[in-house]
């Protein structure tokens, strides 16, 4: 009789909050759909596209567009299936057997799921008191333990700090493992490195289409690196990995430029309102401390986190539950308005 590996046997599908709720909080998304004006140029697209034909390999015309947007140069571009795709990806083809990775914690619970996957050592650098990161001695556990990867987000999800622009060229250039930024909410801040991608031979940068850009139905992720690392990403994905339906609206929304200049303004403004909203209800609360953020979501660290999400359930707003921790996505201005209501509800 077959039976499962130990590494698999026991995992369970993820389950995202089921049910219908009236405000969506939970998984920073954008919080509004696309305009019709944007939309209707889907349709035209969708008129364009053979579907008897294989996509385009290497998504040529979604990566020029990716890379005006970005002012990168289009060659260093890989388009992937979302961002998990890529670092599944590149976890596995990039780490041969008897190397060591490292992410941070708390972080993005997937990079260390895929190396298990990927059977790939991995392990933990623990972030100060803070929920900050101390470059210096990152740098030296890296050199130290002979790490040949280090990946974590920037700015960080779960808890929306970040390192600044000088700590993380000063990170890269002192080591020689492979660093890997995810910057899926560094549009939602000023201090990215993709200017800098082609300084550094052992630089990738992560993006997204699943935030500020709105499209987290269309699963787009994208991978910037100088050109020899990009030439071997390329070579390692698989040949048709991005569908031609995602590839064709994703070329539409990036030569959208002031209308995202637009929804970035107002998703920081948003967000900036819920911060100083729970920090004001923070102020009359021993156990609730909301963490200053520079993405588009707040941390807060409370031990009544699950009597908070409950609560907020019940009025139909869902929020992300962290074990003592919340994660709430900044939403449209009522929706802001109306979790940090429900809040002075379940504080009175």
């Amino acid at each position: 009789m077959y039976q499962l590996n130990d590494k698999i046997k026991n995992l369970v599908p993820y389950e995202p909050i089921s049910g219908t709720y009236q405000i969506r909080l939970d998984a920073n998304e954008c919080p509004v759909n696309l305009p019709e004006e944007i939309r209707a140029q889907f349709h035209l697209k969708l008129d364009e596209i053979a579907f008897n034909r294989y996509p385009d390999p290497l998504a040529e015309r979604l990566v020029n567009s990716f890379a005006e947007y970005y002012g990168v140069k289009p060659e260093l571009v890989t388009a992937g299936n979302g961002s998990d795709e890529l670092i599944f990806l590149i976890e596995s083809a990039f780490m041969q057997k008897g190397d060591k990775m490292l992410v941070v914690a708390p972080d993005f619970s997937m990079y260390q799921f895929y190396s298990s996957i990927c059977e790939v050592e991995c392990d933990s650098f623990i972030k100060d008191e803070k929920l900050d990161i101390d470059v210096d001695a990152l740098i030296e556990k890296i050199n130290r333990d002979n790490i040949s990867l280090v990946l974590f987000s920037n700015p960080c999800n779960p808890t929306g700090r970040g390192i600044s622009r000088a700590e993380a060229e000063k990170l890269v250039s002192s080591v020689s493992a492979l660093v890997i930024l995810d910057e899926a909410y560094m549009d939602f801040w000023t201090e990215s490195l993709l200017d800098k991608i082609e300084d550094y031979s052992n630089l990738i940068i992560f993006r997204t289409a699943s935030k500020l850009v709105g499209s987290a139905a269309l699963r787009l992720g994208f991978a910037v690196a100088n050109l020899p690392v990009s030439r071997a990403i390329k070579a390692v994905k698989s040949p048709y990995n991005v569908n031609s339906v995602s590839q064709a609206f994703g070329e539409v929304i990036y030569q959208q430029k002031e209308y995202l200049r637009n929804r970035q303004k107002t998703i920081v403004r948003n967000k900036e309102m819920l911060y100083n909203g729970l920090k004001e209800l923070s102020a009359a609360q021993n156990d609730f401390a909301p963490v200053e953020s520079v993405a588009n979501f707040v941390f807060i660290k409370t031990t009544r986190a699950k009597a908070i999400w409950e609560f907020l359930k019940e009025k139909s707003i869902v929020v992300r539950l962290m074990g003592d921790y919340l994660r709430i996505t900044a939403g449209t201005e009522a929706e802001v308005s109306a979790v940090l209501q429900a809040l002075k509800e379940f504080f009175c």
